[in-house]
């Protein structure tokens, strides 16, 4: 009978140890039995960047890179894509169900009731500088919000917890249009509340003199699949960043504002800004061949292919650009799109590439859209951070939830000096 155990022998020694084996993964705890001798701290796993390192249990996202699978839920995301909408999974995220119509009203209406932000909220706004980054605004502010609701910290109370979960569901939108609006030097435009989750978020960020904002559908509804796409991604750097901060029991607009902060990075959330701008250097459909050329002899990057997860074509990507021509029946046709279709024949064409598991990512997609819609390039990464606050605040949640889970405390090889005694300056 197969037995769901591991067994080390450390050569240094001549030991043996037999290790238990659970969901295909040993407990890095256990390692700490292998010594060379008893004053030994035991042996460590050196891991950078987490590449084969599970820190926790989930049940929220599968990913099967090897396959291009994502699920939230269980749920496939291209049913979700195609038959839901955002606050629908934003519920599924959070609760693990999908919703009934009751469940469904009763957390749309919470979430549009709750979009409103203190006044004072606009002034410190105001306080940045005309040309602040949208997103460093966003984090700044996120942040502040933890000296609104002081009872935030009562993070083991449910009833309290949920509350905040709702604040940042509906207010991240309202934050997020402020810093547009306050980028742009136009005045602030209040939620309207009687719109849809993504509608009101256009009407924030659009309306100028119009009695009454009515968004477009389309746009409305091609948003509302981008912030699907983008509701949660397994332990990716912001998510991970959300539990570490979170493992101190700090409250959750503190832990987000960490978490939105890593996703301002360019190798996280400003991925689809690189796109844009490789696209944009590149220039002409005519300049494709040439571009690919510097690529295969290391002269260029190529922004938008490959992922650290997905060795197949990224499912995400393959639903956006299906949906690009419906977002080009609201705006004018983006010239970056017929470079980017060509760029990805060429590379999906050439053994250069499949060889090495380039497919296009969501980001190859998203930033196309986003800009034919209108979206300064620095708007990216807080367009980003709007879905993804479901998923980090599920995360959290589960966290939270999880007996196993401590105060993260990473161990570190140390290749310092060794004791030294000190020298005073005129002997030195």
């Amino acid at each position: 009978m197969t037995k769901e155990t591991l067994t080390i022998t450390d050569n240094r020694t001549g030991r043996t140890f037999e290790l238990p084996v659970t969901h295909d993964t040993i407990n890095a705890m256990d390692l700490r039995q292998i010594k060379v001798n008893d004053d030994d701290f035991g042996m460590l796993s050196y891991d950078p960047g987490f590449k084969n390192t599970a820190s926790t249990k989930s049940t929220i996202t599968y990913i099967d890179g090897g396959k291009g699978i994502l699920r939230y839920r269980g749920y496939p995301i291209e049913q979700l894509a195609e038959k839901s909408n955002f606050l629908e999974v934003a519920y599924l995220t959070m609760f693990g169900e999908l919703p009934n119509q009751e469940q469904y009203d009763k957390w749309a209406y919470e979430i549009r009731h709750h979009t409103f932000v203190h006044e004072n909220i606009k002034r410190l706004m105001e306080a940045f500088r005309h040309d602040a980054h949208p997103m460093g605004m966003f984090i700044s502010v996120v942040a502040a919000l933890s000296t609104f609701y002081p009872e935030a910290r009562n993070i083991f109370d449910e009833k309290d917890r949920m509350k905040q979960i709702v604040r940042l569901i509906a207010k991240v939108p309202t934050i997020a249009a402020f810093s547009y609006r306050h980028s742009r030097g136009l005045p602030y435009v209040y939620p309207d509340n009687d719109l849809s989750y993504t509608g009101n978020f256009l009407n924030m960020l659009d309306k100028m003199t119009q009695v009454r904002y009515e968004p477009d559908p389309i746009l409305a509804r091609a948003l509302d699949v981008l912030f699907i796409l983008h509701v949660d991604h397994e332990q990716n750097c912001g998510t991970a960043t959300m539990r570490v901060i979170g493992s101190s029991n700090t409250d959750p607009y503190s832990a987000m504002a960490g978490a939105a902060a890593a996703l301002y990075g360019p190798l996280h959330g400003g991925a689809n800004e690189a796109v844009l701008r490789m696209l944009l250097e590149i220039g002409d459909v005519k300049n494709v061949p040439a571009f690919v050329e510097g690529v295969k002899k290391r002269e260029r990057l190529l922004m938008g292919f490959g992922h650290r997860v997905y060795k197949n074509y990224d499912p995400r990507a393959q639903i956006l650009k299906s949906y690009a021509d419906k977002v080009f029946e609201a705006t004018e046709r983006n010239p970056l799109l017929d470079i980017a279709l060509e760029l990805e024949r060429i590379a999906l064409e050439d053994d250069f590439f499949v060889e090495r598991n380039l497919y296009p990512n969501v980001d190859f997609y998203s930033g196309i859209i986003y800009q034919a819609m209108g979206f300064p390039i620095a708007m990216f990464p807080v367009l980003f951070a709007i879905p993804r606050t479901v998923g980090w605040l599920a995360q959290w949640v589960e966290l939270l939830n999880d007996k196993e889970q401590k105060i993260a405390r990473p161990r570190q090889i140390f290749l310092g000096e060794d004791e030294r005694d000190f020298v005073l300056m005129e002997n030195r």
